[in-house]
């Protein structure tokens, strides 16, 4: 193989904490798959309660599993954790989880967030806020906190939080959600710089608007304008950045917030 050529499993030997792999039409199963066809093995955490909860509701994890399973390589290995990540112990054990099933990790996806309990303002709690922040940004943070404390010094890692596109654009009825995601955008920075001098590159990825079961064909006729490629995200669209952003393809990638989400053109809403 010359300079320039890519391996087919550039993943090969890498262990990965892939967080919220709790259903086939999300991100994080997309993310997992991804990553194990790329040679790693895979760490899953999923909370199937959330999803129970949600309107498009749950899904069988073991089938979810073993969805991951089939993409494994030879000699990779898939394990998995249940836990609420609400939980501020649970973030701690979900990475000494991982350690002790694999041995260690290499990298590690925070795709995990919380659904629902919004809204605009004259509709919010102090208890829709503490919960957003506790899971779409707290959570990721110690995420983060439990993976250096663990990551094993003289090997190079690589962490992905997820945003969304408050930055781009207004997200009506999301203030708790659109919060708590600008917080991971707007400390990707502070983190990277920290993580640096240890070889672990830290990066976050808006994964746009993606259809993970929720898009009807009414929602869909009403926002088509705003889509130049015409069709809605899928979760394997963000899924091959953040594999990639993991993939030393992406060595000199870090402290950036990378979008992904096909030219999606808020601006166009309503056209014609």
């Amino acid at each position: 193989m010359n300079g320039l050529s890519r391996p087919a499993l550039p993943l090969r030997g890498r262990n990965v904490v892939v967080t919220g792999v709790s259903r086939r039409a999300g991100i994080g199963y997309a993310t997992a798959c991804r990553l194990a066809a790329y040679g790693a093995s895979v760490f899953c955490h999923h909370f199937a309660p959330h999803d129970h909860q949600q309107p498009w509701g749950g899904d069988d994890i073991g089938a979810v599993l073993d969805g991951v399973r089939k993409h494994l390589t030879e000699g990779a290995q898939i394990a998995d954790m249940g836990a609420d990540l609400a939980d501020p112990d649970a973030p701690e054990r979900v990475i000494a989880h991982a350690v002790a099933a694999l041995g260690r990790v290499d990298a590690l996806v925070c795709n995990q967030a919380l659904s629902g309990s919004d809204g605009a303002l004259g509709q919010l709690s102090a208890d829709y806020l503490d919960r957003h922040w506790a899971v779409d940004a707290r959570a990721s943070i110690l995420l983060a906190q439990a993976y250096l404390r663990h990551h094993e010094e003289g090997r190079d890692g690589s962490i992905v939080f997820l945003t969304s596109g408050q930055a781009h654009g207004p997200m009506p009825g999301e203030i708790a959600y659109a919060a708590a995601k600008a917080a991971i955008a707007g400390v990707t920075l502070t983190i990277a710089d920290q993580l640096a001098d240890r070889g672990i590159r830290v990066n976050t990825v808006n994964p746009g608007p993606v259809d993970t079961g929720y898009l009807s064909n009414e929602m869909w006729k009403a926002v088509a304008p705003m889509f130049p490629a015409g069709r809605f995200g899928k979760p394997d669209d963000p899924a091959r950045l953040m594999a990639w952003l993991v993939t030393d393809e992406a060595a000199w990638i870090t402290g950036q917030v990378i979008s992904s989400e096909g030219g999606f053109a808020r601006w166009r809403a309503g056209s014609e």
